[in-house]
């Protein structure tokens, strides 16, 4: 019996974005800038911002402080290691600058290693802030097993899932672009206008049919009215995720968008969702999902052909208004 085995490509690709994140967020990054700088002035530093028993721990197991515990001429030389404290403490990115935090401002000095104005003059209240975190940690672990491997691989428990989250957003937005092409082939006949999140088209009323990305839902069709109004036609919810374990909840993601999307008296006619799990129990689906009024599948959109890729034609080409279609 032949097993067959899916190819490795998302790990030969985090193991190219884990190499060159070494030397910018790991500790070889913070290494090679503290040989640039004086011994004496970061262990002046460390001994105003760090417990000072903690400090004699950590010489103790042979570990310099600023392996822990930042201090501000550190991240002044080399701003982007704010992101080895964060992935050191276990922050995901969203938790530490997103909304709710207060260090949205510091945002620049991980992501392109400069400190922005709104953030130059608290660069020592960050560090602070900061310390008490690395404090917290210390003592949650045990200051006995604190070894520079066990700090990298604390660093890299944090860093996989960032990894992992990047790769699912690539591949959703990946899956929103193909269900646009597959529109765009289906109703080029009929585009007036067009650019990579948006088609402007005209219907046989002579009205203006705009199909574009959208935040929630990914993509959205609207009739533009004679008086400036949308009527809003249909709304396409895009779970492009392929593994069949997680259906169930990306279904229950795409209800809650559609639930939004029908709401109010503006409400669109109907909400699509397409998927990427070709065994879909659709009798399932429509349970967990009551306001999906059609599920399509991205492998039958590709594929361009089959019942279901006919459906999705007929219906898009109806609620559009359109007379022109691709034949393919």
């Amino acid at each position: 019996m032949s097993i067959k085995v899916p190819p490795p490509d998302v790990q030969v690709k985090f193991a190219a974005s884990l190499l060159e994140s070494r030397s910018i967020l790991f500790q070889e990054a913070l290494l090679e800038t503290v040989e640039a700088l004086s011994r004496y002035d970061l262990d002046a530093e460390l001994a105003v911002y760090a417990p000072a028993h903690t400090l004699a721990v950590l010489n103790e197991h042979g570990l310099s402080g600023e392996m822990v515990f930042p201090v501000p001429s550190l991240l002044r030389a080399n701003p982007r290691l704010l992101g080895y404290y964060r992935l050191l403490y276990g922050y995901s990115q969203k938790e530490f600058y997103g909304a709710g935090s207060s260090l949205g401002r510091f945002k620049s000095m991980e992501e392109r290693g400069t400190i922005g104005r709104a953030a130059a003059g608290d660069v020592e209240d960050l560090v602070k802030g900061l310390c008490e975190a690395a404090a917290l940690l210390i003592m949650g672990i045990g200051p006995d097993k604190i070894t520079a491997t066990f700090l990298d691989d604390l660093t890299l428990l944090t860093f996989g899932p960032q990894l992992r989250g990047g790769a699912n957003v690539q591949k959703g937005a990946a899956g929103i672009q193909t269900v646009f092409n597959t529109i765009h082939d289906i109703v080029q006949g009929s585009v007036l206008t067009t650019t990579s999140s948006m088609m402007e088209i005209k219907n046989a009323t002579g009205r203006t049919v705009f199909i574009q990305f959208a935040p929630d839902p990914d993509i959205i069709i609207r009739e533009q009215m004679g008086s400036g109004n949308f009527r809003n036609i249909i709304a396409i919810e895009v779970k492009a995720g392929s593994d069949f374990s997680n259906i169930h909840n990306r279904i229950g993601e795409a209800e809650k968008s559609h639930q939004k999307a029908k709401a109010g008296a503006d409400g669109y006619t109907e909400c699509w969702t397409v998927v990427n799990v070709d065994k879909i129990d659709l009798a399932m689906a429509r349970q967990e999902s009551p306001s999906t009024n059609r599920f399509y599948r991205i492998s039958d959109l590709v594929a361009g052909e089959g019942a279901d890729y006919e459906d999705f034609v007929e219906r898009l080409v109806s609620l559009t208004g359109i007379t022109s279609i691709l034949v393919r």
